[in-house]
């Protein structure tokens, strides 16, 4: 009998599999759906009297299993890069991206016209998928770009997902990028069903898809109707690339990956805009939600060439549509104080659908804002969710604003408090600068809230169940007021908040005391420094190694540092010249570690305070082969040319990058002397 299982497990797995990608990926399907289950059903019963013959890519692994206590993390082989966002909703979109990439290019008037591929922008959730010799051994979120999430689970119950690939000679490491997404259909059945059973339903397509994939129990996730959609590379291992990225996504359609129909191959700029008008077109009558399209260089050998700038590819962008829009109502004007002590003010709404949510708030942004839309408590205005994420007052609708007598506005203009709405303190408008900000600091409670929840975020000090609410309370109840007291925080403590059960408290506890060891960038950019980002603050720490040395260094020794310029410069001096942010520091010194092996120190090496920029495709090492080699000898790997510059390595088909480094004087190096060079490494 078992030999007989053996003989039809096979068949059947690889006949279920079909179907799936029939009906899911295809949309053509072939089977009814009794004899779907029927076979699933055969399959489930052989694989539970014969459980030694389970295989990792059978269809039963897509119903789901035991739920998980949290994600474990995944450090992403290739990163996992966001692409710049052209600004422009129209044409202009199109065509400044292809004139930057002609100027990239170096290419005049009498060069052919370059070759994009076009795709849709999906809204759903970006995910890794990672096969080795074809089959599906783990799928991860995009999390920070360079570690995200183990998800694999919850992505196998995507039925549209290959648990193997539908090639005999697969490579040995193919990692997949695309998008988990919701169908409109689907998100509207699955709310339907919600709806009658008593739940609680979506809020929209694209929190459907994230909230789905970030389930920890996956049974509840495989009730969620995903798709997924493949878009791009990873780390490959094994396979000889085509020469373009049309041609990487029809490969990956043919070994039976889902890739959207609706993509091109177009010549120029204006090929371009014929396309983002074209897909705007189809926009309301699409499957799926979108939020623009994507245009890519198709050339591979080009986007080598043109590389990276930050952390973005130079050779995409994405052109986004125009947010959807709707008519409602200013019921009141508030104002929200930020972690800078930035006021905001926020039109208090009544509710209107936009953008395929609720909205009830909406930006005003500034006082200039308030005066240049003369937004008023009463007017009928235009809202838009801006990005299709911050809700915002376009404008006023002027006929309909509510008259006194019909003669004069019944509400005067709106003006921001001359003090703080939290504390009281005088409120000033630096010269120049748009906001006007509260003068109290982190005296200021609002202020002191969102220092907190900035300093506890995902990117900072990553403490898990420290949310707003929870912030809210630590702070109004007066056990924390600065960062440092989180970290005298007890069990005892916390006991007394809402919604605090024991155990919650005892995993919070946990979690800040995890974080007493990050390294020392995170704990620079978690300070909350103004114009000190995420990639600032890893420079700083690579820069200069230890906190002592960054709070040492005068305006010379900052503005060395890559990227730092006078206004960056100017904001670090400023936050450690307060002595109230040099206290809060001490005491974190004395609660945290991150100065004990944590922070990134100079690391001692022949390229020891050196500055390497790559461009051009090496013979044989990839860009990110080369800059682990350059970081590993004590040397970083800038992304882009200048005075700092010590070398340029470059390779085939090298960019401005070579042309700006001989106008320099800089030393350019090929790859065989790169590797000379790191050869003097004791």
């Amino acid at each position: 009998m078992k030999r007989e299982a053996e003989a039809r497990l096979h068949p059947l797995r690889r006949l279920i599999d079909d179907a799936n990608h029939r009906y899911y990926v295809l949309d053509a399907p072939t089977l009814p759906d009794a004899e779907y289950d029927r076979l699933f059903r055969e399959l489930q019963a052989l694989e539970a009297e014969y459980p030694e013959l389970a295989a990792p890519d059978s269809p039963t692994r897509r119903v789901g299993g035991q739920a998980l206590d949290a994600f474990a993390p995944v450090r992403h082989a290739v990163p996992m890069l966001s692409i710049r966002t052209e600004t422009h909703f129209e044409d202009a979109g199109a065509l400044n991206f292809d004139l930057r990439m002609r100027k990239e290019l170096a290419q005049g008037a009498d060069d052919p016209p370059i070759e994009y591929a076009c795709e849709l922008k999906f809204d759903g959730l970006a995910i890794n998928l990672r096969y080795e010799h074809g089959v599906l051994v783990q799928a991860a979120t995009r999390g920070d770009g360079e570690t995200g999430e183990d998800v694999t689970r919850n992505v196998c119950t995507i039925r549209a997902v290959p648990l193997r690939l539908a090639t005999d000679a697969p490579p040995a490491i193919l990692e997949v990028r695309g998008e988990a997404y919701m169908t409109r259909a689907a998100f509207e059945r699955y709310n339907a069903r919600q709806r009658e059973q008593g739940g609680t339903p979506l809020v929209n397509p694209r929190n459907g898809a994230a909230g789905s994939i970030r389930q920890l129990d996956p049974a509840l996730c495989a009730r969620r109707p995903l798709s997924f959609y493949a878009y791009g590379l990873g780390e490959t291992q094994g396979w000889a690339l085509p020469a373009t990225h049309s041609a990487i996504l029809d490969q990956l359609a043919a070994w039976g990956l889902p890739v959207n129909a609706e993509r091109a191959v177009v010549q120029g700029g204006a090929a371009l805009a014929d396309y983002h008008h074209r897909i705007a077109e189809k926009r309301d009558g699409l499957a799926f939600d979108i939020d623009g399209v994507v245009y890519k260089v198709n050339r591979l050998d080009l986007q080598r060439q043109l590389g990276f700038v930050a952390r973005e590819p130079r050779w995409a962008v994405a052109h986004k549509y125009p947010a959807q829009e709707e008519l409602t109502v200013v019921e009141a004007i508030a104002v929200q104080v930020g972690r800078t002590g930035a006021l905001t003010p926020v039109a208090r709404l009544k509710p209107v659908f936009v953008g395929g949510v609720t909205v009830t708030n909406a930006t005003l942004h500034n006082q200039d804002e308030i005066e240049r839309k003369d937004v008023r408590v009463g007017d009928t205005v235009i809202v838009r969710r801006a990005g299709d994420v911050i809700p915002e007052v376009v404008s006023v609708v002027p006929e309909r604003r509510p008259m006194k007598d019909l003669v004069e506005p019944l509400h005067p203009p709106y003006v921001l408090p001359t003090a703080c709405p939290e504390c009281g303190a005088p409120v000033l408008r630096l010269e120049g600068e748009a906001a006007a900000r509260c003068t109290n600091g982190l005296a200021c409670p609002a202020q002191r809230k969102q220092a907190l929840i900035h300093f506890a975020s995902r990117r900072a000090m990553d403490i898990e169940g420290l949310g707003d609410k929870l912030v809210e309370q630590l702070v109004d109840k007066g056990l924390v007021a600065t960062p440092a007291d989180l970290y005298a925080l007890t069990q005892a403590a916390l006991a007394g908040l809402e919604r605090m059960a024991e155990k919650s408290a005892a995993n919070l506890i946990a979690a800040i005391a995890a974080s007493r060891a990050r390294p020392l960038a995170r704990y620079l950019f978690a300070l909350g420094i103004r114009n000190v980002g995420e990639q600032t603050a890893k420079d700083l720490a690579r820069h200069f190694g230890s906190l002592d040395a960054l709070m040492a260094a005068d305006e010379a020794a900052l503005i060395q540092v890559e990227d730092v310029g006078p206004v960056v410069a100017a904001s670090l001096l400023a936050f450690f010249a307060e002595p109230h942010n040099r206290a809060v520091i001490e005491a974190l010194r004395a609660a945290c570690a991150w100065e004990d092996g944590v922070a990134a120190p100079r690391r001692a090496g022949v390229l020891a305070g050196r500055t390497l920029a790559l461009t051009g495709a090496l013979p044989t090492l990839s860009r990110d082969q080369a800059k682990a080699l350059i970081e590993a000898a004590g040397g970083k790997a800038a992304s882009s040319v200048s005075k700092k510059t010590d070398y340029v390595v470059a390779g085939a088909d090298a960019g401005t990058k070579l042309e700006k480094a001989r106008a320099l004087g800089i030393t350019i190096l090929d790859e065989a002397e790169l590797l000379q060079l790191l050869k003097g490494e004791s």
